[in-house]
């Protein structure tokens, strides 16, 4: 029998009272992917790693982290999991570095320093170590939460909007860390609203809506499949009557750009040639692919 995946999450039901969060998620996550978990809010995503976490019981179903049942063996779980929450929870009667000494206690790690030191540095926090986390601006206190979240070195990291209204410095420095982590064998879980964070960093992406699974693929099946339907040309041409072998072609409007739907990229050359057959210059072009948002957008209106 092969090792268990990272997570692994099988008709997972979720209720509170009338509202039904999660409706029967079924997800397997490999050891070692950079995965990404989308979706509106309200769609279930948080209240997913909140199951995840031990922090909510599920309804029905079940859910592993690197084979460990969240319920069952909550304590192997929650130590091979580390959650960067969306919120900024923090006490504010600690220092930094107390705060995260505190964490290691709580999975029982002693002498831990060396990593707690590591992890200051790698997170520009070390200037910090010693201030008081109410005295932090919400950008650093996130950092802090990251390093919690890292302090036990768990296999698995799951970080909540981890970049949420934080600046550019910060999410450049988060992620060249975070990726690091995952070259060296950690698995990462990421929700955002950032969809370019998504497309670029996540190989495989899960998209929740009403509390299902609605959509599950790589990063570059579920773009491909939009760029084969959604791919176009864009042309401006000088101001003139409208060549006949493109009006043909029923050219959508948009401002002065005419926008063709392409079936594939060698589709491009003859429109291009019949603009130049009627002595038309062209001003402008543009071949537009969609991206992740507009898969996204594709995803979440369908009925």
């Amino acid at each position: 029998m092969g090792e268990a995946p990272a997570l692994e999450v099988r008709g997972l039901v979720k209720r509170y009272g009338p509202l039904t969060a999660l409706a029967g998620v079924d997800l397997r996550v490999e050891r070692g992917e950079f995965f990404g978990l989308l979706g509106p809010n309200g769609a279930g995503k948080t209240t997913l790693i909140s199951v995840l976490a031990g922090l909510a019981r599920a309804d029905a179903g079940h859910a592993r982290v690197m084979g460990h049942d969240v319920a069952t063996d909550y304590r192997a779980a929650r130590r091979a999991l580390g959650v960067v929450p969306q919120e900024l929870v923090f006490d504010p009667f600690f220092t930094v570095r107390e705060t995260l000494r505190i964490q290691s206690g709580y999975f029982g790690l002693r002498d831990n320093d060396a990593w707690i030191d590591e992890l200051l540095e790698r997170l520009d926090l070390t200037a910090k170590a010693d201030t008081n986390m109410r005295a932090l601006s919400g950008g650093m206190k996130r950092r802090v939460l990251v390093a919690q979240a890292l302090v036990h070195r768990p296999p698995v990291v799951v970080l909540d909007e981890p970049t949420a209204g934080v600046d550019v410095a910060l999410r450049q420095g988060l992620w060249a860390f975070i990726g690091q982590l995952n070259r060296a064998g950690h698995t990462i879980v990421l929700t955002t609203h950032y969809l370019e964070e998504a497309e670029s960093l996540c190989g495989r992406i899960a998209m929740l809506k009403q509390g299902q699974v609605v959509a599950l693929d790589s990063t570059d099946n579920l773009l491909a499949a939009a760029r084969r339907a959604q791919r176009s040309l864009r042309l401006r041409l000088e101001p003139g009557p409208l060549p006949a072998a493109l009006a043909a072609r029923s050219p959508q409007r948009e401002g002065d750009f005419l926008v063709f739907p392409l079936d594939e990229p060698g589709q491009v050359e003859p429109l291009l040639a019949a603009a130049r057959e009627a002595g038309r210059a062209i001003l402008e072009l543009e071949v537009a692919q969609p991206d992740l948002q507009d898969v996204f957008l594709q995803v979440m209106t369908r009925p």
